[in-house]
């Protein structure tokens, strides 16, 4: 019988890391339960469900048989529109509904979007820590994801001089995440603005993913004034996740807000991965940007709480630091010199019940960190991870 050769895969997605989260939720399945439940940190996922009355309005909507038939390419008028509003309020500025796409997640709008501005062998600046999956998207695109180092003594807050110092001809945008995943850090108005103009002077585009952006303490009157300038059409972009404000992950909903010309090519990228987003979803939210705006400023108190709470679960933890934490997330440097973060995330999860994601899931340099996403449980568990910590050794 002839031999046969294997026939080749894409080797920027063969050099691309398998996703981390399955291998920390492996751990988990170790945990004997002799502490109690299982504390799960990891992944960031609404605490939550949704309210009764968006439930309702989705099985209304799904109900409709217009629903089981193609939509808009970039999302339905009624969420576009209802969206455009809500950012309008937001930032105090005017958005036209067809500057909006509606994306099945954030994570596809970054896929698009990144696919719009670059190809296989330019760079796009992305700051690291960085949420996995913005690595992921560029390397299996052939596009280099370019460290933009953002260290803890600044509050894990990259900066300007930094970045233009890393800017060369293959350079097509920076990538900027606020409030960040992983670290929580929340990046200020003038650094955003800064940012822009940079991009704007060099050419580049400046690309916003504000998937947390419901989440800023109470005290933000608004996220930035970027999109309040002229001209922003020309050089920023913003993404969003419904996932997390309305606590509906599994609905894949998100939002690229860009100028009419880019979204005219964004289109096309679209047209080719999604045809539409889920209609009765788009139905649903449509609805409940304004039908459950109390219900998400309650849930945004709530998120922002627990955010103090974890401060003060650890305070007595003798070696923990929190580096950062806000929104959604805490960055801790843990107290093991030299044991890599995998290993105490595996024994925290096997021994304590306590199921965290190692730093180096996040770039390099991070062995001495754990990102810990405090908004998956309930209060009174945060208030027992002291307890669960309290003598961990290695």
């Amino acid at each position: 019988m002839p031999t046969t050769a294997s026939a080749p895969l894409n080797p920027d997605l063969i050099d691309t890391g398998t996703p981390p989260i399955p291998e920390a939720k492996g751990w988990a399945r170790a945990y004997d339960g002799d502490r109690g439940p299982l504390i799960d940190l990891s992944q960031a996922v609404p605490g939550a469900p949704p309210p009764a009355a968006l439930l309702e309005r989705l099985a209304g909507a799904a109900a409709d048989p217009d629903t089981a038939r193609y939509g808009g390419l970039a999302g339905d008028p009624a969420l576009r529109e209802a969206y455009a509003a809500e950012i309008s309020r937001l930032y105090g500025s005017a958005f036209a509904p067809a500057e909006v796409a509606i994306t099945s997640g954030c994570n596809q709008a970054f896929v698009v979007t990144m696919m719009a501005l670059a190809r296989a062998g330019d760079n796009v600046l992305l700051p690291t820590p960085w949420y996995f999956n913005h690595e992921m998207t560029l390397s299996m695109l052939g596009i280099e994801a370019r460290p933009l180092p953002a260290a803890p003594e600044a509050g894990f807050v990259p900066a300007v001089a930094t970045a233009e110092a890393l800017i060369d001809a293959r350079t097509r945008a920076i990538v900027l995440v606020t409030p960040n995943n992983p670290t929580g850090a929340v990046y200020p108005p003038e650094t955003i603005a800064a940012f822009a103009a940079l991009c704007a002077r060099r050419g580049l585009w400046l690309v916003l993913d504000e998937t947390y952006r419901d989440f800023l303490p109470a005290t933000a009157a608004r996220p930035h004034e970027v999109f309040a300038a002229m001209g922003w059409q020309d050089t920023v972009i913003g993404l969003y996740s419904f996932s997390k404000a309305y606590a509906i992950p599994g609905w894949r909903l998100g939002a690229i807000t860009a100028g009419a010309s880019v979204q005219a090519e964004i289109g096309k990228v679209l047209d080719c991965l999604q045809i539409c987003p889920v209609q009765a979803a788009q139905a649903a939210v449509a609805w409940g940007i304004d039908g459950i705006r109390d219900w998400r400023g309650r849930n945004r108190t709530e998120i922002n709480a627990r955010a103090d709470l974890f401060r003060r679960a650890m305070a007595p933890l003798n070696g923990w630091r929190i580096l950062s934490a806000g929104a959604y997330f805490a960055y801790v440097a843990h107290p093991f010199a030299g044991v890599p973060a995998g290993a105490v995330g595996r024994r925290l999860a096997e021994e304590r019940g306590v199921l965290t994601l190692p730093g180096p899931y996040f770039g390099p340099g991070q062995e001495n960190h754990l990102r810990i996403a405090i908004a998956n449980v309930p209060a009174d568990r945060i208030e027992g991870l002291g307890e669960r910590l309290k003598g961990f050794s290695l």
